[in-house]
């Protein structure tokens, strides 16, 4: 008898279900016992990469009850790569709808931030951006594209402060206010920055096209103490800006 490969899925991610029909070991003897220590080996492989995915989040739920809520994630979302690197991308999604853990309203938002890390540190290399054009006369009209390592993240937590207090020694408490962060990659590894007031929507505004006049002015409509100063000298010293599809449209 052949084993489906649905059914061969389904009880390896759920020990609750028994051995499927016909599969057998290479003695050609029931795999019942095998089968057990392999599905146990599996679940344990992807907790324990999922613990390495997402740090902050283990740190706030401590080593056992991650351990549960991964059990109970892998068996939702099962890999769909063999490339563990990746395995976890619906686990923020997972944990706005997960009820025995809504009370921490910031622990999705936190997943998000371990997970752009992660992504941040496996995209693409890029050529740094050379500021020097921004100090002519047509600096307004210049596209400037992000680098591809860059995330951005909008939290009505105060999501830097969290991340700071648990992964940074002698940190302070989180006060409670909402932060918006940036994830960038300079060198090898990500570093996460607080991004100051409207500067997200900047950001965001130049990744969509905007010459950075325009994208000035679209942070300013929303967030009219946006300071460009400081907003550019950030994303220039933690290198988040590429030269490879930055333009003058003069």
């Amino acid at each position: 008898m052949t084993v489906s490969q649905s059914d061969f899925r389904a009880a390896l991610l759920d020990a609750k279900l028994p051995v499927p029909d016909g599969l057998r070991d290479s003695n050609d003897a029931p795999a019942g016992a095998r089968f057990s220590v392999y599905r146990n080996n599996v679940i344990l492989s992807l907790t324990e990469a999922l613990e390495t995915a997402f740090p902050l989040v283990r740190k706030l739920l401590g080593a056992e009850t991650f351990a549960r809520l991964a059990g109970l994630y892998v068996r939702a979302h099962p890999p769909s790569s063999p490339l563990m690197m990746f395995y976890g991308e619906a686990l923020p999604d997972f944990l706005d709808d997960f009820k025995p853990l809504e009370h921490i309203g910031y622990l999705a938002d936190c997943a998000r931030l371990d997970l752009a890390q992660r992504q941040s540190y496996h995209a693409a290399d890029s050529t740094p951006f050379d500021p020097a054009p921004l100090m002519g006369e047509n600096a307004e009209q210049f596209q400037i594209a992000l680098a591809p390592a860059v995330r951005i993240l909008r939290s009505v937590w105060p999501l830097y402060d969290i991340w700071r207090y648990n992964m940074q020694p002698d940190a302070p408490k989180p006060q409670p206010t909402s932060q918006d962060v940036l994830v960038t990659r300079p060198e090898f590894d990500p570093q996460v920055h607080l991004l100051p007031s409207g500067a997200a929507t900047w950001l965001e505004a130049l990744s969509e096209g905007q010459e950075l006049g325009a994208a000035v002015n679209t942070a300013l409509a929303t967030h009219p103490d946006f300071d460009l100063t400081a907003s550019l000298g950030l994303a220039l010293g933690a290198a988040a800006f590429s030269d490879e599809k930055t333009k003058d449209c003069a």
